[in-house]
């Protein structure tokens, strides 16, 4: 009877919902809501790069007396700028970090571009654009796991297999290959400003100086743009960068340039490397290579920075025409 008695009143609410359904359809056409679905979300701007953040924050702490903003094919960017600190002086060292190194970087581009006006030089430190490295590697499965959640072991008595072999390395796709080739373009474009700006200042001699994968750099900026007034380069310990086949070797084989090589001979592979940089320069007239080797000392970094200015000093006075 209970029951009996409130059927009409869910009769009543059944009626009012079903005369609430179309209205709500009207406010909400599935039409409109295809169209959310099919909108693409919006594109978020790119991110800065970590060099330009880095730049930022050494217009913060430096004086502005050493910023430059030089401009390249249309981008600008920051160059640290030291003059020499004699009134006739010897010329300009333009100075070019490695990867993941800001023009005021330790333990060796800061130091030198502060200590060079000192020693009769102009200093021009760059700053280049974030490296293009290798396409990360492959992932490798995990081994399956066993129904408990523990990892399946193999039975005792079974010998191990031997590892499977990594899959071969893709070759680079034609984007990663085009975005190399920009970045090579960007590079050469600052280190062309660089170039531009020690011309205003008339300096007598220019050296290009780079430093790791800057070093790589410099070599490949003589090698292919074989500027007229950049006849030394300076090579700091010097570095392959990821992602780019050009030999360092085949580089140097094209220079023309007088080289001044400082290596640090602690290391096995370094002093392999410079062996075969040395035995390459003997077996042709040019590039005239002087090697240098140093002590990396890395409980002593003061000790190993004045090491490296000394030396770097005394290879300009002798062959970069430094000498008064």
């Amino acid at each position: 009877m209970t029951y009996l008695r409130h059927l009409p009143r869910y009769a009543l609410c059944l009626t009012l919902l079903a005369s609430a359904l179309p209205g709500h359809a009207e406010q909400n056409p599935p039409g409109k809501d295809g169209e959310k679905a099919d909108a693409k979300p919006e594109q978020r701007a790119p991110l800065p790069e970590r060099s330009d953040l880095e730049a930022l924050a050494l217009e913060r702490q430096l004086a502005a007396t050493e910023q430059q903003q030089l401009d390249a094919a249309g981008t600008s960017f920051l160059a640290l700028w030291r003059p020499a600190n004699d009134p006739a002086p010897m010329g300009a060292v333009i100075l070019v970090p490695g990867d993941e190194e800001s023009a005021d970087s330790p333990p060796t581009v800061g130091p030198l571009r502060r200590r060079l006006p000192d020693a009769g030089w102009h200093s021009l430190s760059l700053t280049l654009p974030d490296p293009q490295g290798t396409d990360l590697p492959v992932r490798v499965a995990a081994p399956p796991a066993s129904g408990d959640g523990k990892a399946a072991e193999a039975p005792a008595e079974k010998a191990p297999e031997p590892a499977t072999p990594a899959p071969p390395a893709e070759a680079p796709s034609a984007d990663t290959e085009a975005a190399r080739a920009a970045h090579v373009e960007r590079v050469f474009a600052r280190i062309d400003a660089g170039i531009a700006f020690t011309g205003q200042q008339q300096a007598k001699v220019v050296v290009l100086l780079g430093h790791g994968s800057g070093a790589y750099w410099a070599a490949r900026y003589i090698t292919e743009r074989k500027p007229a007034n950049i006849t030394h380069l300076v090579l700091v310990d010097t570095r392959q960068p990821e992602g780019f086949d050009a030999p360092f070797n085949d580089l140097l084989a094209q220079l023309t340039a007088k080289v001044g090589d400082f290596y640090y001979r602690d290391s096995a592979a370094a002093r392999q490397a410079a062996l075969t940089r040395k035995q390459l320069s003997q077996r042709q007239k040019q590039p005239a290579l002087v090697q240098v080797s140093l002590d990396a000392l890395p409980g002593n970094p003061d000790v190993a920075q004045e090491q490296l200015f000394r030396r770097l000093r005394g290879w300009l006075d002798k062959h970069a025409g430094g000498a008064k």
